[in-house]
C-alpha cells in the first residue's frame, strides 16, 4: 500500500519594512512640482472646492529675514501636530547645514516674499523670435532677393541672437540652396539693417560687435564715447573684468570709473534671450519663481514670486462649529454626526493645504539657496564658463532633501537673475573627468571650444586634434573624439565647412 504523502500548510509571523506614501506627502509633491502660474491656478481651485478655506484679510506681517525657516512660523493650526514638527525639524537641521562649508560665499533670502501688486512679470512673446524679426522686416523697402537674403540672415542666427556664420558662407550656401547670387559685400548691406533691429545687438558678428552696436544707439555723451573705447581698444581687458587697467588707461577717478562699469553691466551679450528661448518656435510666456539679484560687492540675495497667491487660513465660523460640535458628541443627533464628519473633513483638508503651500516654499527656498552658494562664482559674474559641475545628487546631499523633491523643484521653474532668465535647470551641467581624475565642466569646455572656434583662421579652420591639443594647453585634455562631440552638441560644423 502506497505511503501517503501529506502536505502542510504553516503560517509565519515576520517583520518586513514598507514604506507607503500618504495622501498629504502625495499633496506636498505635486505642489513642489508647479511653477508659479500653475500654482495659482490650484490655489483658487481648492478655495472654490473647500469652504473652510479661506483669504486671511488681516494685514500681512511680513517675513523677518530667512523667516521661511523659522521655528516658529508653523500655523497654529498645525502647532500640536508632531509629525509636522518633526519634518520641520529635519529641513531646518537641512538648511542649518547649507553654508558651513561655503561660509565665503554670501547668500540671502530677501526679507519678504517677491509679489508684484497689479502686474505680472511675462517673459516671452507668443511670437517666436524667427517671426518677431520677420514682423519688423515689414517695414523696410525691399526688393525680393535683398529680402530673401534678409530671411535667411534672420534664420542664421543663434539663440543669442548672433550672427556665427561668416557672409563668405553664407555667400556660398546661397548660391547653392536657394540660387541666389550674392556678393559678401551684399550680404554685409542687409545685415546692416538688420542689425537695425530691436533688440539692439542683433546680428552682431561677434560678442564685441552686439555690444558696439548697442552702445551706438544711445545719445550722444562722454560716457558714450568712453563705452566705446573700452569694447574698441580694450576688449580684451573688458572680458577678463581687468577694471583697474582700464581705469588706469582711460586715467578715469573712482567715480568716473565706478560709473563706467555700471553702464557697460548692463549692456546684454544675448539680445536674442530677450526674444525668446529657441529660434523657431513658439513660447510660452515666462513668469520666474525666484528673484536673483547681485550686489556689486558680490553679495547675491533671493525671493520668492509669491504671485496672486494669497495668504490662506481655516475659516474661523468652521472651527467654532468643529468646537461645538465636539464638545456636544455625547447628545448628538445622526445629522449632527454627519455635519460633524463634514466640518472636520473640510477643515482638515484646508489645514493640509495650507501646510502643504507653506512646505513648498521653504523647499524651493532651500534648495534655491543650495544652488545660488554652489553656483555663486556664477552668479557673482554672469559667465557660463564659471558653472560648476552641479547634478540633482549634488543639491539633493547639500539640501538634506530626497533626489526626487529636487528633481520636483528643478523641473519647470525660472530664476530671473541680473544676467537673464533662466530655467532651474540651466545651473546644473555634467563633468568631465579626465585620466589623472580631475572633474572639469563641461559646460566649461564648450564655452572654451567656442572661443577657439571663433578666434581661429577662417582660411585655415581647426581640425578636432588640433582643438584638441590647445584646449589641453588650457586646461581641458579631453580627447578627440569627445572635442568631435561636443562641436557637434555646439552646432559647429567641421573644419573643411568652416572655411
Amino acid at each position: 500500500m502506497a505511503q501517503e504523502q501529506i502536505q502542510e500548510q504553516q503560517q509565519t509571523l515576520s517583520l518586513r519594512q514598507t514604506q507607503s506614501i500618504t495622501q498629504q506627502q502625495l499633496l506636498q509633491a505635486q505642489l513642489i512640482e508647479l511653477p508659479i502660474t500653475q500654482l495659482q491656478e490650484r490655489v483658487n481651485a481648492e478655495m472654490d472646492d473647500n469652504p473652510a478655506l479661506e483669504v486671511n484679510t488681516d494685514e500681512d506681517p511680513g517675513f523677518s529675514e530667512n523667516s521661511e525657516f523659522s521655528e516658529n512660523s508653523e500655523s497654529p493650526e498645525l502647532s500640536d501636530d508632531y509629525e509636522r514638527e518633526e519634518r520641520q525639524s529635519a529641513l531646518d537641521a537641512a538648511l542649518e547645514s547649507i553654508g558651513r562649508d561655503d561660509e565665503d560665499l554670501p547668500v540671502y533670502h530677501g526679507g519678504q516674499d517677491y509679489h508684484e501688486e497689479k502686474e505680472e512679470i511675462v517673459y516671452g512673446e507668443t511670437l517666436s523670435f524667427y517671426d518677431q524679426l520677420k514682423e519688423q522686416m515689414g517695414v523696410l523697402d525691399l526688393n525680393q532677393q535683398q529680402r530673401d537674403i534678409m530671411e535667411y540672415l534672420i534664420g542664421s542666427l543663434d539663440d543669442d541672437g548672433l550672427l556665427r556664420k561668416t557672409l563668405d558662407n553664407i555667400s556660398d550656401e546661397l548660391a547653392i540652396y536657394h540660387a541666389i547670387d550674392a556678393t559678401p559685400h551684399e550680404i554685409e548691406n542687409i545685415l546692416h539693417r538688420l542689425q537695425e533691429f530691436d533688440p539692439a545687438g542683433i546680428g552682431g558678428r561677434s560678442l564685441q560687435e552686439c555690444l558696439m552696436l548697442q552702445i551706438q544707439r544711445r545719445n550722444p555723451s562722454h560716457l558714450r564715447d568712453l563705452m566705446m573705447r573700452v569694447i574698441q581698444d580694450y576688449f580684451i581687458e573688458f572680458t577678463k573684468k581687468h577694471w583697474k587697467k582700464i581705469q588706469q588707461a582711460l586715467g578715469l577717478t573712482d567715480l568716473q570709473a565706478d560709473a563706467l562699469m555700471k553702464e557697460l553691466r548692463k549692456l546684454n551679450p544675448k539680445p536674442g534671450a530677450s526674444m525668446g528661448e529657441a529660434m523657431g518656435h513658439s513660447m510660452q510666456q515666462i513668469t520666474p519663481d525666484f528673484i536673483v539679484d547681485t550686489q556689486d560687492d558680490g553679495t547675491v540675495t533671493f525671493q520668492l514670486n509669491t504671485g496672486e497667491i494669497p495668504e490662506l487660513h481655516v475659516s474661523q465660523s468652521f472651527t467654532d462649529t468643529l468646537r461645538e460640535y465636539q464638545d456636544n458628541k455625547e447628545n448628538m443627533s445622526r445629522q449632527m454626526k454627519e455635519a460633524l464628519l463634514y466640518t472636520k473633513k473640510k477643515v482638515d483638508a484646508a489645514q493640509g493645504f495650507i501646510e502643504a503651500i507653506r512646505v513648498r516654499r521653504q523647499t524651493l527656498s532651500t534648495t534655491m539657496k543650495a544652488i545660488i552658494q554652489w553656483q555663486h562664482r556664477y552668479f557673482e559674474e554672469g559667465d557660463e564658463a564659471l558653472l560648476r559641475p552641479m547634478i540633482l545628487k549634488d543639491i539633493a546631499e547639500k539640501t538634506g532633501l530626497d533626489l526626487s523633491t529636487i528633481s520636483r523643484v528643478s523641473n519647470s521653474k525660472y530664476a530671473q537673475t541680473r544676467w537673464g532668465t533662466f530655467p532651474l535647470r540651466h545651473f546644473f551641467s555634467d563633468s568631465y573627468v579626465t585620466a589623472e581624475g580631475d572633474e572639469l565642466s563641461t559646460r566649461e569646455i564648450k564655452a572654451t571650444l567656442h572661443d577657439l572656434v571663433d578666434a581661429e583662421d577662417k582660411q585655415k579652420p581647426l581640425s578636432d586634434e588640433a582643438l584638441g591639443k590647445l584646449l589641453a594647453e588650457k586646461g581641458y585634455p579631453i580627447a578627440r573624439r569627445t572635442v568631435a562631440k561636443y562641436r557637434e552638441q555646439l552646432g559647429i560644423p567641421i573644419a573643411r565647412l568652416r572655411k
